[in-house]
């Protein structure tokens, strides 16, 4: 009997653990990447005798796919998935091939705009602190493919994109959390919102009356989706409202409260490492999953008081002179810059720029006069940037090479002030990407403490 060809577009992480899943099921597998592959990735298609090419796609070689996936960092529009596309090959994503093998356990899958690799690497630590095995992956870590080749796992905890999801046909998580939609990506959506606010919203397409599906009631875009469209999960809100007659989570003073078929938890916001309101948002999300899914209050608890804040989202890397220098390089689009703004006590300097992803600066405004004390622009191209802050921003300074960006900014910080890097754009004009971005401004605020010693 033939064995069906899956054919894989695209030799990221993603990719090649497709391409290790298909070979594992059965399938003729071939890979092909319009680059050189990494070479520890290239290392594995190598040692399975998966078939593959790169720097450049065969359409020979590619038309013949029972199967097709794309990686979610290929748009539609390129030419070779037109070409694809107009002989009937439509592509899929990873996470759609590989849920077609899941075993009959609990998926929990997160998306949003801000805050889903927040939510689901504290979903992943209170599962495992309730004595789970449990996979983490999709968007961060390990692909879904990837996770599972592994042991069987008593849940998956998944962080999806809105590229993951445009891939998928019958993805159906048994939880699934929504933690915001804000403008981001938009160029990818034909710069219109709503394409982008259903792409959200499919993580939800296939569930049904028996799965869970959580929400945030002060999202406007999340409640203007739901105003016209009928989910068919069960929905579950959190919100900073108290509103204590209703099931779900909201905020009361200082604590957060989180209710779900007959059980509570009631969390501290002081004795909680996450700084800032939207990671109280965050929390609520995080902690609503877990006790859709059964985990007890005191263990919910435990986890959330003992998380801290995830490499490059509001991470504080030093205290130097009675100046605090966080790196939140994650924050790549103007909502998540807002929240980080809002998190800080005292004046800020802020560092600010790279890849424009279609920013609407006045957003940040009213935020930006109220606590920032200077910027520095650090993009390729700031003319944005300046002519939307000109004027309103005390100090205003164009650098781009991290060392004597740093060094700028704790010349202009006195004690009490915040040198913030929350960028609220891609990375991609001087960095790989916003880890590499946020592993150098840590690199140089180490060199400057040192320096100072």
């Amino acid at each position: 009997m033939k064995k069906e060809k899956l054919v894989i577009l695209g030799g990221g992480e993603s990719g090649v653990g497709a391409a290790l899943l298909g070979k594992e099921k059965g399938y003729e597998v071939f890979l092909s990447d319009s680059s050189k592959l990494k070479s520890a990735l290239r290392a594995e298609l190598l040692s399975t005798g998966i078939s593959f090419e790169e720097e450049g796609h065969t359409l020979d070689l590619l038309r013949d796919a029972d199967v097709l996936i794309k990686s979610p960092g290929i748009p539609d529009k390129v030419e070779i998935v037109q070409r694809l596309i107009k002989i009937g090959k439509s592509p899929i994503s990873e996470i759609e091939f590989a849920s077609w093998f899941v075993p009959e356990v609990p998926v929990v899958a997160i998306t949003g705009s801000n805050g889903k690799t927040t939510t689901t690497s504290l979903i992943y630590e209170i599962l495992v602190a309730a004595g789970g095995n449990v996979g983490l992956g999709g968007n961060i870590g390990k692909s879904f493919a990837r996770l599972l080749l592994e042991e069987p796992k008593d849940a998956y905890v998944l962080e999806l994109s809105s590229f993951q999801l445009d891939g998928i046909d019958d993805f159906q998580p048994d939880v699934a959390v929504i933690t915001n939609v804000t403008p981001d990506h938009l160029d990818r959506y034909e710069y219109k919102m709503e394409n982008y606010l259903e792409s959200k919203f499919r993580i939800a397409l296939n569930q049904n009356s028996e799965d869970w599906l959580i929400l945030c009631d002060d999202d406007e875009m999340t409640k203007l989706y739901l105003r016209g469209n009928k989910m068919n999960a069960n929905e579950i809100f959190f919100s900073q409202g108290p509103d204590p007659k209703r099931e779900g989570g909201f905020r009361r003073f200082s604590e957060l409260i989180l209710r779900h078929q007959g059980k509570q938890v009631i969390l501290h916001t002081a004795k909680m490492n996450l700084r800032g309101m939207h990671n109280h948002y965050n929390v609520m999300a995080s902690a609503l999953a877990a006790l859709v899914i059964g985990v007890e209050p005191e263990v919910i608890e435990k986890a959330v008081y003992s998380f801290s804040a995830l490499a490059h989202r509001m991470e504080e890397v030093g205290q130097i002179d009675g100046v605090t220098y966080i790196n939140d390089s994650k924050a790549t689009n103007v909502d998540s810059v807002w929240y980080a703004l809002d998190a800080v006590e005292g004046p800020v300097i802020w560092l600010l720029g790279g890849v424009d992803k279609g920013n609407n600066y006045q957003d940040l405004m009213g935020i930006a006069v109220d606590r920032v004390k200077a910027i520095i622009a650090i993009g390729a191209e700031n003319e944005k940037i300046l002519e939307a802050f000109q004027g309103h921003i005390p100090q205003i300074l164009e650098i781009q090479s991290m060392p004597e960006v740093v060094e700028a900014a704790s010349k202009l910080a006195i004690s009490g002030d915040t040198v913030l890097l929350s960028p609220a754009c891609a990375s991609f004009d001087f960095y790989r990407n916003y880890i590499d971005r946020g592993d150098q401004f840590r690199m140089e605020v180490g060199k400057l403490s040192t320096s100072l010693k």
